[in-house]
């Protein structure tokens, strides 16, 4: 099992080198291809408000602006991906409508690498993370700066669908790991699992692992941090928005406590 396609959506701003060179980390490996994908602000999503009593002359200008501006990060995001010397670096454009083709790239990508700030929703890719994570499922890697492939990877285990797809879609990555941790906190999941069972199935498929059940506690996010950093683990493996997107959103959740972390790393599923 292996990966063949890393992507890295672009901005054209300053967060993307940073993006490139977590993405070709990621894509070596397994000498996958990585994939860096300008996203450019829609001219379509602004045309509503360009209707009528808009006025001509202005409306032009509005436009031109935005066109000149998408080429100026055009070119930003072309010299970010010309930092990296990874051999199967390539670069894609969008064009409109970019939202449909972020999707369909993202459809036939295995990871999808951001950098922090669009997680916690800050910058022009914030929503490009929101579409990926929740509306495209797809995985996801949240690169901090201390990223390390191929070190110690912490898996976080509930027994829930989001986890259970976490903890399979990244097994290419734990069979070039040093060390695996499973992180259980049965005390503060409403569901009966067994984190052996999950040690068991990466046992099967060559991947040795090693079950840590967490102290009592009401709130698995601030032990499962804890956790990871004492095991010095690079990355953490978890699902998704495991409650409804709304309530996750008003209450925080795990989700949401493990994305305004520092560290480590982040690999989520929903």
């Amino acid at each position: 099992m292996s990966w063949a396609r890393i992507m890295a959506p672009l901005s054209g701003g300053a967060g993307d080198a940073a993006a490139v060179t977590a993405a070709a980390m990621l894509a070596e490996p397994f000498q996958a291809e990585m994939v860096g994908v300008y996203t450019p602000a829609d001219v379509a999503d602004v045309m509503p408000w360009m209707g009528e009593g808009f006025l001509g002359g202005v409306q032009t200008t509005a436009l031109e602006s935005l066109k000149e501006a998408a080429q100026a990060g055009e070119t930003a995001a072309r010299a970010a991906l010309a930092t990296t010397v990874y051999a199967k670096a390539r670069f894609v454009a969008l064009q409109t409508p970019v939202w449909a083709g972020l999707s369909a790239e993202s459809r036939l990508s295995d990871v999808v690498v951001f950098t922090t700030d669009p997680s916690r929703g800050r910058g022009p890719l914030a929503e490009a993370f929101q579409q990926m994570v929740a509306d495209e499922q797809r995985p996801v890697l949240i690169a901090r700066p201390a990223l390390k492939i191929g070190g110690t990877v912490a898996v976080a285990w509930d027994g829930g669908k989001e986890a259970s797809r976490a903890a399979r879609l990244v097994l290419p990555l734990l069979e070039k790991s040093a060390g695996v941790a499973i992180l259980a906190a049965p005390k503060a999941s409403s569901r009966s699992f067994d984190p052996e069972r999950l040690k068991a199935y990466y046992a099967a498929r060559g991947v040795k692992a090693e079950v840590e059940i967490l102290p009592d506690s009401g709130d698995a996010a601030p032990a499962l941090l804890a956790a990871a950093k004492a095991a010095g683990a690079d990355i953490l493996v978890a699902g998704a928005f495991g409650h409804p997107r709304l309530q996750e959103f008003i209450f925080g959740g795990t989700t949401r406590t493990l994305l305004n972390s520092d560290e480590p790393s982040l690999f989520l599923s929903h």
